[in-house]
């Protein structure tokens, strides 16, 4: 009876604070007369407000701002985990009263009104390494559990901001990934290049030598991936892609599918002499149940794996499969390059898009930003509405977003070790 009564003694004073928070000028400016940098512009819908990662990124982002319609926000550190945090509590944290001011809509269910939101588009700019990622989920907890009609309404975004600012002569482009960053180099280098395939016989130039090595970053990363279900055995991988989708791959055989590889004794015992013949431990069986073979196999470090139904239907070692068997097709190794009436061996793939990508890299100047405060008002200025990249916030499954707000920024502990164990080997970007 006294904690119901504490509860409710508490419920009475957060919805009081809230009061007073609309009361005392949500909708002005006036309160946060050092953090705010307001826009001139009072139509909602013309206005952006950037909710920026520390005071080092709000003073480049106010200089490189349209003071017309673009107002800036930035919040010092993390803001509260409201998922955790009581009512009164969240309205005690200091940044989150600057965000509420800000906005102009008030906070509780009584109080909240989005229709005087003062900015249709808020959009979240914070660093591109784990802290910017943790202040951008806290972000949306925020918005998620306390504003929800404005991501109901789409007005919240995610601002993209380049990775890399690559220079080449006088010309400047703006690089929002690693990924677009590799395409690029490879564009750039392959434009007046031309290699010959000897294992497939032909020579490729071009947009179509620069095409398969793309698809040579996407057999690479979809291998990272998979070698983490093979106790990150590289060498393991590479004799099961060769043995499954190489020139003599059991995945070759005419009408082959991947249940019926694994339905074929046969040809799951190719599979295992190729393992044998690499000096791997192997223990070949059929699952009697589902009439499917399996290879128990030994890693180079003594974990044993199973190359079964399971693994294969991991759809990344599946595009894996599919994408070995077309370099084998149209980029096979060895290769022939040369200029000036010279020609050098390249032996392997890999040595070939190392070879591209550094020869890009040599008349370019490539700057890689961290973090907001790392561009100048300048830089920050060019990243306007026609050049900017956005993601708009949705929830297009509200019982599942749900889901994970409470297991990933709840108080319980096991969900979300439950969570992590279940994910660890697709985690990506991991920082220790």
């Amino acid at each position: 009876i006294v904690g119901k009564s504490l509860d409710a003694a508490r419920a009475r004073d957060a919805a009081r604070k809230a009061r007073e928070i609309v009361r005392k000028g949500a909708m002005g400016s006036t309160m946060l007369p050092g953090k705010l940098a307001d826009c001139q512009e009072r139509d909602p819908a013309l206005s952006e407000i950037y909710i920026v990662e520390g005071d080092s990124a709000g003073g480049s982002a106010k200089q490189g701002r349209d003071r017309k319609n673009q107002a800036i926000l930035p919040l010092k550190g993390k803001i509260l985990n409201v998922e955790k945090a009581r009512f009164d509590k969240m309205l005690g944290h200091s940044e989150i009263k600057s965000l509420i001011t800000a906005l102009g809509t008030g906070i509780g269910k009584e109080d909240f009104d989005a229709s005087k939101l003062r900015y249709h588009k808020i959009i979240l700019m914070t660093d591109a390494d784990v802290d910017g990622s943790h202040i951008r989920t806290l972000l949306l907890t925020f918005f998620y559990r306390q504003m929800a009609e404005l991501i109901e309404k789409g007005y919240v975004y995610i601002a993209q901001p380049p990775l890399f600012k690559v220079k080449r002569g006088k010309k400047e482009e703006y690089i929002k990934d690693e990924g677009l960053m590799t395409r690029y180099l490879m564009r750039m280098a392959t434009a007046d290049m031309t290699v010959k395939s000897v294992g497939a016989n032909q020579d490729i130039e071009g947009k179509e030598l620069a095409q398969s090595l793309e698809k040579l970053v996407d057999l690479k990363r979809y291998c990272e991936r998979t070698v983490r279900r093979l106790a990150g055995d590289a060498r393991l991988l590479d004799i099961l892609l060769e043995a499954f989708a190489g020139k003599k791959g059991v995945w070759r055989k005419e009408g082959a599918t991947l249940r019926s590889i694994f339905q074929d004794r046969d040809l799951m015992a190719k599979v295992e002499k190729a393992l044998d013949k690499a000096g791997f431990r192997t223990d070949l069986s059929t699952d009697e149940e589902h009439g499917l073979a399996e290879i128990e196999v030994t890693t180079t470090s003594g974990v044993k794996v199973s190359i079964d139904w399971n693994f294969a239907s991991y759809v990344e070692f599946q595009r894996a499969v599919e994408l070995y068997m077309t370099l084998e097709d149209e980029l096979a190794p060895p290769f022939m390059t040369g200029s000036n009436g010279t020609s050098e061996e390249i032996a392997t793939r890999e040595e070939l898009l190392e070879r591209v990508l550094t020869a890009a890299k040599k008349d370019l100047s490539i700057q890689r930003y961290k973090g907001l405060g790392e561009m100048n008002p300048e830089q920050l200025w060019e990243t306007n509405p026609e050049k900017r990249t956005l993601l708009q916030v949705r929830v297009d499954d509200a019982v599942e977003t749900d889901d994970i707000f409470s297991v990933l920024m709840g108080d319980a502990v096991e969900p979300r070790r439950k969570f992590i164990e279940d994910n660890a080997l697709d985690v990506r970007n991991l920082d220790i």
